[in-house]
């Protein structure tokens, strides 16, 4: 397909008004993504659950397609913490914390 006038087209310099558009057009691609930058750092660690408190435990661990979140609640969440108590492994030291907050402390040992 022949476009008749398309390198005559290509070699005119922008007018000022395309020059305008073109720069209030990149001003708005900017702010869009500072905008989405900013509200994904801020809200990094919330997910879809919130902090652990209230017997619920919210925990992102690396996993091998990226991050995973784990949520559990009532007894589900006590034998997480459990195990997450009794073990070394890494999601178990990660984990701790998290049950403190959810309300499960590390068990005193009996002496």
């Amino acid at each position: 397909m022949v476009m008749v006038g398309h390198s005559k087209r290509l070699a005119q310099p922008l007018t000022p008004r395309q020059k305008r558009g073109m720069a209030i057009s990149l001003v708005v691609v900017l702010l869009a993504v500072l905008g989405a930058t900013v509200y994904a750092v801020v809200n990094q660690n919330s997910g879809s659950f919130g902090a652990s408190h209230d017997g619920c435990v919210n925990l992102t661990v690396a996993s091998s397609l990226g991050g995973a979140l784990i949520h559990q609640c009532g007894s589900a969440a006590r034998t997480f913490c459990r195990h997450a108590q009794t073990h070394t492994d890494t999601l178990s030291l990660q984990a701790r914390p998290q049950c403190v907050l959810a309300g499960f402390p590390p068990a005193r040992a009996s002496g």
